[in-house]
């Protein structure tokens, strides 16, 4: 992986939002618009973090090979932050979707919370660059219990945001590079093959590998393909690309 230092980062500053679920990633991260809505002031201290459960390796073998393959299970991620406005829709992400608003406008504590199911987005700022995570749907509520631990700093409610695999989708958010990717101009068959040069972004899809020429120019073999941004698979017929592994 070769030296960029333009994909450091240092956070400046930041805005988290919500939107309707499956609404798509805004064109403009830094001028989010309509049904993206920031969720409000949230804490200069406690940032954002991601906390993950399971993934545990098994490791599988034949008595021919102990420890032929590792096998992992799934992980559950979620993202955190602490959110520092108290007002009626604050208040509803980190006490439940279905916490009642009363007649004199105090929000009720429902006794079976329901988490807020939206579209999320964590966009993070440092100078020219920008820095975000997306999950076209996604569960908010509390992750940890309220605390007013002093009379000289912002209190705040902590919400965790747990990503959900949406529609077909064979991922559950996704996360922008920083440094500018490097354009894919080439394809080497394997098993997966691999992107020219050294570094190259794979080509979002199907469509975009248009442009890339294979190696070799004739047709790959049995198995042989690449992995694509999507996470589809194609290969080189010999005259064209084409969609999954070469049968």
């Amino acid at each position: 992986m070769p030296i960029n230092d333009d994909a450091t980062l240092v956070i400046g500053s930041g805005n988290y939002l919500t939107a309707p679920t499956g609404t798509d990633i805004p064109e403009n991260l830094l001028a989010p618009i309509t049904p993206w809505a920031s969720v409000g002031h949230t804490s200069l201290e406690d940032i954002f973090g991601i906390t993950s459960e399971g993934g545990e390796a098994t490791v599988i073998g034949t008595l021919q090979n102990k420890s032929l393959r590792t096998k992992y299970s799934a992980r559950t991620e979620t993202m955190t932050f602490t959110l520092q406005q108290f007002d009626q829709a604050g208040l509803k992400l980190y006490y439940g979707a279905n916490a009642p608003i009363l007649p004199d406008g105090s929000v009720g504590v429902p006794t079976e919370p329901e988490p807020t199911v939206c579209a999320f987005l964590a966009v993070f700022v440092d100078g020219d660059n920008h820095f975000a995570f997306y999950a076209p749907k996604a569960e908010i509520y509390r992750a940890d219990d309220l605390a007013l631990a002093d009379t000289e700093s912002l209190a705040g409610l902590p919400l965790g945001v747990k990503p959900i695999a949406y529609g077909s989708n064979v991922w559950t958010y996704s996360v922008t590079p920083l440094g500018g990717g490097i354009a894919a101009t080439g394809a080497v068959a394997g098993n997966p093959g691999s992107f020219t040069p050294s570094g190259a972004t794979a080509p979002a899809n199907l469509a975009a590998l248009s442009s890339v020429v294979a190696s070799p120019t004739t047709a790959w073999t049995t198995g042989q393909r690449v992995i694509l941004g999507d996470a589809s698979l194609a290969h080189w017929s010999g005259t064209a690309w084409v969609a999954g592994a070469k049968p």
